[in-house]
């Protein structure tokens, strides 16, 4: 090192050392900094008790078994079946896939302590991107240890002050937030509303801007309902646009062969990105990735922050994740098992009197209650009678649409889809929600 330094180096090293004084050192009372300390925490106290009064506060309950059609929980004595969770074509616990796992773990190692351009980048990696190219017929993928995370990096990577980004009103909170990050003009729309998606095309092409770019969820995961897709893939042509589209509630059992909202739309090939999750129908783990033109994914390859100062994805999460592809890529069976139990359930629980919500493909069936007390008891009287559900309400759906979300798998037979139509007709009844 140089002998003499500059004085602008001499300040900061200065400065360093009084940053690095331990907490004793500091002169004065530390008197007011412990008020200060006991007014914040006794806010969040109140914040919580406020929570615990409306009835919103969340409790986890603790699974001690892997995930399946039928767990284990510590609230309850015998199994339960499962009715609440993201493992739409019952591979969270495959064997194929615990295989495939323990095979990548044995060739390639428990991690890579790395991001992907150092030295974070495993042959897995770049076969499982190959891999969900082909399965979405785009030129090419990046993955992300998160769909959030591939949600905050997109926007911000490719839009500036000159474009527009136009978002549905209810999208998932990873793309509220990673359009939050980016410089673009945001505008919202209503909730699948078209005539309101394009008075604000014409708005921003009336304005020059720039690029516009259409923003929606494929499925939106708290109302079971689909884009639009042609709708907007026409508007986007029109008005000179680009699509992006969340997949994550849509990847692997939507349409015949589980493309997506894309081939159940009937648009294969119009939508410009697709960014879904590796950690919901397609195994449970987790991982997330952007797939679409080639030019895109280098430029998230240099300034897709989440990329770039996070940890490459596992070598097990990769290994298992080809194997998801290649299975559905030879045959459709989960999807069709999984349309089956969707008609049984819906179909039954109309005729019962209950208001559903959602598309009549969607396996995300949303039973409406109203009130956030009453849709928390009655999930601990579904759990009572064998069946996990989860009620939700504000924040995380609006004030007074409270509600029980079920989600139907290919792991779910018939007999156990009617023990859960029988437990909800049960539970309605004495709570007065049918006659």
């Amino acid at each position: 090192a140089s002998a003499a330094a500059s004085p602008a180096a001499a300040a900061a090293a200065r400065a360093g050392l009084r940053a690095l004084r331990p907490l004793g050192a500091c002169s004065g009372p530390r008197r007011g900094a412990a008020a200060a300390s006991a007014a914040f925490y006794s806010h969040l106290e109140r914040e919580v008790a406020a929570m615990h009064e409306a009835g919103t506060y969340k409790v986890e309950r603790v699974i001690t078994s892997p995930q399946a059609s039928e767990v284990t929980v510590q609230a309850s004595q015998e199994p339960v079946l499962n009715f609440c969770a993201n493992n739409y074509l019952g591979l969270s616990n495959h064997p194929a896939l615990v295989e495939a796992a323990q095979k990548a773990i044995a060739s390639h190692g428990f991690g890579l302590s790395s991001v992907r351009f150092i030295c974070g980048t495993q042959d897995l990696h770049k076969k499982l991107e190959e891999a969900i190219s082909r399965f979405h017929g785009t030129e090419d993928t990046i993955l992300f240890p998160s769909c959030f995370d591939a949600n905050a990096g997109l926007f911000e990577a490719c839009l500036g002050p000159e474009d527009a980004v136009i978002s549905d009103a209810l999208n998932h909170a990873s793309i509220i937030d990673g359009i939050r990050l980016c410089k673009a003009q945001r505008y919202r729309y209503g909730h699948m509303d078209m005539a309101h998606l394009e008075d604000i095309l014409k708005e921003c092409a009336g304005k020059g801007t720039r690029h516009r770019m259409i923003v929606t969820d494929g499925v939106f995961s708290m109302d079971g309902d689909i884009a639009p897709l042609k709708e907007i893939c026409d508007l986007a042509e029109r008005y000179d646009a680009q699509v992006f589209v969340d997949e994550c509630h849509a990847t692997g059992f939507l349409g015949k062969t589980g493309r997506g909202t894309p081939q159940l739309c009937g648009v294969e090939g119009r939508v410009d990105v697709i960014n879904s999750t590796l950690g919901k129908a397609l195994g449970g783990a987790t991982g997330g990735y952007t797939t679409g033109p080639r030019v895109l994914i280098d430029l998230l390859r240099n300034k897709a922050r989440p990329y770039l100062f996070s940890n490459t994805l596992a070598p097990s999460v990769a290994g298992a994740s080809i194997e998801v592809f290649r299975m559905l890529s030879e045959s459709s069976d989960l999807v069709e098992k999984l349309q089956s139990n969707v008609r049984q359930f819906r179909t039954a629980m109309a005729s019962a009197g209950f208001k559903l919500s959602g598309h009549e493909n969607c396996p995300i069936v949303p039973v409406m209650l109203g009130d956030a007390r009453l849709a928390s008891e009655f999930a601990d009287e579904m759990l009572s009678r064998g069946i996990y559900v989860i009620g939700f309400s504000y924040p995380v759906v609006p004030k007074g649409a409270a509600r029980i979300r079920v989600q139907l798998s290919a792991a779910h037979d018939a007999e156990q889809v009617q023990r859960c139509i029988d437990a909800f007709v049960d539970v309605g009844r004495a709570k007065g929600v049918i006659g």
